[in-house]
């Protein structure tokens, strides 16, 4: 990932140090295992866990040579331990290591990304409460529908970043498995029970059974699951550009002290964090087609997937990490405007309670079919000349047969939409 959008802690983790640090990590847990098992001496284990190391330079020049990454790797760590090292990768495939690294980075990746959900989850709570009354035009199509409350709009995002942090959740303990199994992952030349003290030092569940490589359907799995995290935090950004807009106006992003939003206009406050999340998302949805992509190895391992691997999982932890942060940074300057909201749902003098007036006059018609056109022919009127609604509805005679002014007027009540509110937050929010 490019640096603007990386975060120095994701950023650190798979960085080419620390990609080569877990290899060494893995390999050293495998010579522990093997000298539990006496089957390599005490003291060339004390060796090689005081020696082992790696010089980058090394491996690089190594590389050139091998055109083998793991064997330049394991190149230069033999030139820190010494004649020891021919205990290391006993039995195994580059794979072994390969595979087992990554999960550790993958289930590392994961902690950092879900602290950031549980910050985001606190702040969405947060907001969803404070504006829990706070009434505002709900929308379909993009357009009026009948009001609702900004806190309730929040609150769904609350709920669905809760599935969105149990999907990821599930999907990274599956990933969190190592396989030291040879060659094509039949144990020929390594002990199931090296493989299970390895998986242990490391903190890893045991894949119970694989061919060379650990099945990609969880590293699948895993970038899907961070997609739909990236696809949640666009959606929820769509929602606040959309409020953004000039016309609207019930929500803003925040706009710094010399912050500009234009070179050429100098009125213009954009949603750029916004719309920020959305190219993001984009990204993240398409490394986890690549992911799916990777699944259908030849055999019992091909390396077609290696390369996709090594940008689309780093990638992705690194984007929804960043994608998390600057969503939270969102929140925490959002510029709200419960004023705006009021006037936007009186426009053309209250037309988002035609449902409520329709639902009064077909009681009191007996017939829906009838008073269905004779609040559309007022709604339509005020539509088209900017008249106020309900005056409309109020100098209309055949509306005024069934129903007097003090029932139409109740049909405009704003608090009837907000009577269940609270019942909704309780649901939501309970512990």
């Amino acid at each position: 990932m490019i640096p603007r959008y990386t975060l120095p802690e994701m950023g650190e983790l798979w960085s080419e140090p620390s990609k080569f640090r877990h290899w060494l990590k893995v390999e050293l847990a495998v010579c522990r295992a093997m000298a539990d098992m006496k089957l390599i001496p005490q003291k060339a284990w004390r060796n090689i866990s005081r020696k082992a190391d790696f010089n980058i330079k090394h491996i690089i020049k190594e590389e050139a040579k091998t055109n083998h990454d793991v064997i330049a790797f394991l190149t230069s760590v033999k030139k820190f331990v010494g004649p020891d090292a021919k205990y290391i990768h006993f039995g195994m495939t580059s794979s072994d290591m390969l595979d087992t690294a990554l999960s550790l980075q993958m289930k590392k990746a994961a902690k950092l990304i879900d602290r950031r959900v549980v910050t985001a989850l606190s702040k969405i709570r947060r907001l969803a409460k404070k504006y829990k009354m706070t009434p505002i035009i709900g929308r379909t199509h993009g357009v009026a529908a009948e009001p609702t409350t900004f806190g309730l709009k929040i609150a769904v995002w609350y709920t669905e970043l809760q599935r969105g942090r149990e999907r990821f959740r599930i999907a990274a303990e599956e990933a969190a498995v190592g396989a030291i199994s040879g060659a094509v992952g039949n144990f020929a030349n390594i002990d199931p029970k090296i493989e299970a003290r390895a998986c242990r030092y490391l903190g890893l569940e045991v894949d119970k059974v694989s061919s060379q490589v650990i099945q990609r359907d969880r590293h699948a799995a895993y970038v899907g699951a961070l997609a739909i995290l990236a696809s949640s935090l666009e959606r929820f950004g769509t929602e606040i550009r959309n409020l953004h807009r000039t016309e609207i106006g019930e929500v803003m992003e925040g706009f710094a002290k010399g912050q500009k939003g234009s070179s050429a206009m100098p009125h213009k406050i954009n949603p750029i964090t916004a719309e920020r999340l959305a190219g993001l998302a984009r990204l993240v949805r398409g490394y986890a087609i690549t992911a799916m992509e990777n699944m259908p190895l030849w055999h019992e391992r091909d390396i077609a997937h290696s390369s996709a691997e090594r940008i689309i999982i780093p990638d992705s932890a690194t984007a929804v990490d960043y994608a998390l942060k600057i969503f939270c940074d969102l929140l925490d300057h959002l510029s709200i405007n419960p004023k705006r909201m009021q006037e936007n749902i009186f426009i053309y003098g209250g037309i988002v309670f035609s449902q409520r007036l329709l639902l009064k006059l077909t009681d009191a018609i007996g017939d829906r079919d009838k008073a269905y056109p004779m609040v559309q022919r007022n709604a339509m009127r005020a539509y088209k000349e900017g008249t106020g609604f309900y005056e409309l509805v109020r100098a209309d005679r055949e509306i005024r047969k069934y129903l007097d002014e003090a029932e139409i007027e109740a049909c405009f009540d704003l608090s009837y939409y907000l009577k269940n509110v609270d019942k909704i937050f309780t649901r939501t929010f309970a512990k």
